[in-house]
Formats: C-alpha cells, sequence, structure tokens
C-alpha cells in the first residue's frame, strides 16, 4: 500500500447526530453555543440622545460609529448617539436587555428612539441604511447610483463572514491550525480583494465617484485587512499587490471621521485609540482611563 493510499487518521467522520460540545470552539468556545435568546437578565443602560448604540469596535462595529461620526461631522445633529460598550466575551450580548434588541445575540445593535415609539435596528448593513435614509446622506438618490451603492453594500454583507469566520478564524483563532481550511478560505479571501481591487481600479469608491455606506461597511473588513490591522496575514495574503485597494483603504483612513469612528467602544490596543464608551463629542478629547466606562 503507497503512502497516497493510506487513510488519514486525522480525517473526521460526521456521527449521525451532532452534539454541543463546549470545548470545540476555540478561542471563543465561551461565547458560542447551538441555542439562541438570553442567558441573564440584564438591562441595557440608555443615555439622553436619540440614538442608542450598544457595540464594540470590531468591524461590524465600526461600520456604524464611523457613520455616526460621518453624519455629526455634516452637521447633521440628529445622529448625535450614547455608544455602550458590549463586552462580547463577558456574554453581555446575552442579556435579555440586548437580546430585545437584537434577538440574534450579536453586536451591533441599535435602538432609535427618535420618534414616538423606539425602533430597533440590527445587523449592521441594516442599521447603515436605516441611518443613510433617515439623514439623506452617503446614500446616492438617483436609482442607478442607489441600485450600485446597496449592490457593495450587500457584498459586503455575504463576503464578509468567509473573510472573518472563514479565513480569520482557521488562520488566527481555530485551536490548530490545519491545512485545508485555511487554504480554502485564503483563496476566497483573496478572490474578494481582486474583485475589490477591479472595482477600484475603474471607480475613487465602490459605488462611483462619491464616498457612501458601501465604502463605510467594507472599509473596516477589506481595508483594515490590506493596511495590516486584520489577522496579521498582511504578508501571507501579499496584500501590497491590491494597489487600487491599498490607495482607497488609506484615503479612508485619513478622513477625521472615520478615524474617530474606530475609537469608540474599542477596549483594547493603544490606550490613545481606546474610547470604551460615547456619549458627547468632547469624550474624544478625554482619552485617559479613567476612560469613560472603565470599571471601578
Amino acid at each position: 500500500m503507497n503512502d497516497s493510499a493510506k487513510p488519514d487518521s486525522s480525517t473526521y467522520t460526521p456521527p449521525k447526530v451532532w452534539t454541543w460540545s463546549k470545548e470545540n470552539g476555540g478561542q471563543f468556545a465561551s461565547i458560542n453555543r447551538p441555542i439562541a435568546g438570553p442567558t441573564h437578565e440584564k438591562e441595557l443602560p440608555v443615555g439622553r440622545h436619540p440614538l442608542q448604540l450598544y457595540s464594540l469596535a470590531t468591524p461590524n462595529g465600526v461600520k456604524v460609529t464611523v457613520l455616526l461620526e460621518e453624519l455629526l461631522a455634516l452637521g447633521h445633529s440628529g445622529a448625535e448617539y450614547d455608544a455602550w460598550l458590549i463586552r462580547i466575551n463577558d456574554g453581555d450580548q446575552f442579556g435579555s436587555g440586548f437580546v430585545a434588541v437584537n434577538p440574534n445575540s450579536k453586536i451591533p445593535a441599535l435602538l432609535d428612539r427618535s420618534g414616538a415609539a423606539p425602533i430597533r435596528v440590527f445587523e449592521s448593513g441594516s442599521i447603515l441604511l436605516h441611518l443613510a435614509e433617515k439623514f439623506g446622506a452617503f446614500l446616492p438618490a438617483d436609482a442607478a447610483g442607489r441600485a450600485e451603492c446597496l449592490n457593495w453594500l450587500f457584498w459586503q454583507m455575504g463576503s464578509a463572514p468567509y473573510l472573518g469566520g472563514g479565513f480569520g478564524h482557521f488562520y488566527a483563532y481555530a485551536p490548530s491550525k490545519m491545512e485545508y481550511p485555511i487554504d480554502r478560505f485564503a483563496m476566497e479571501a483573496k478572490r474578494q480583494l481582486d474583485v475589490l481591487d477591479r472595482r477600484l481600479a475603474d471607480s475613487p469608491y465602490l459605488a462611483g465617484s462619491d464616498y457612501t455606506i458601501a465604502d463605510i461597511a467594507v472599509w473596516p473588513w477589506y481595508g483594515a485587512l490590506v493596511l495590516g490591522q486584520l489577522y496579521g496575514a498582511a504578508e501571507f495574503l501579499q496584500v501590497d499587490s491590491y494597489v487600487h485597494v491599498q490607495r482607497w483603504a488609506k484615503q479612508i483612513a485619513a478622513r477625521p471621521a472615520v478615524q474617530r469612528g474606530r475609537m469608540v467602544n474599542r477596549s483594547w490596543g493603544e490606550p490613545a485609540g481606546q474610547l470604551w464608551e460615547r456619549h458627547e463629542a468632547s469624550d474624544f478629547e478625554s482619552q485617559t482611563q479613567d476612560k469613560i466606562g472603565a470599571p471601578s
């Protein structure tokens, strides 16, 4: 029997019925489970602004805080918001109050209290679209431009799970390195970067000549990736070869509202880049922790 014909001792044969093992989730085993719903009673805090955001500065959370800071920079005072830190590693997303806003127990979640009755908005793409329509900004008004913007917004919604839950998980977070899933998802991540690179070779921004919620959705994932800020995978994926994505990523990273938005609900990294909670624009000026929201 030659080596190629030998059975692979690491081959996994699925059982007839899958059962949950808390040990099988790697770095995030403590917060992953196969059922929904709250695990404990905990009401959410509410501030004084019309928009209440419950989030964390992961790529999905950054999308929303960047858009809110961009709206405020345009002079939309109704976009003032309170941003409350949801510590997902502690299971805050499974509190009863959070689940009432987002039954999927994922950040970000938004409660829009500007009308007669509060409106819950969950899923980052839904939040971006809600805010863009509410304030009439960062979403083209013409039919063709709107469609192109939404094409790329929903492209991100469908594509990023392959980058994050696929490539990112197996490359950076899985309890052991496995060639097959890393190769499979690295191939897909590079294909997606090529999709973006080809588009951005022809257009300053994803939807055309204007910066929109499409760029705001895609940048925290793919912009961060090519800038070397995601998964420590810049060299592995040869991100410098995507020159048009690089140009676009650096251009967006230089925007002051993007720089502010990246800080909100960030509780790791350089202390000067963290703002655990955000309640006023002046919060950005006080970056000591005594940081806002720091535990006593």
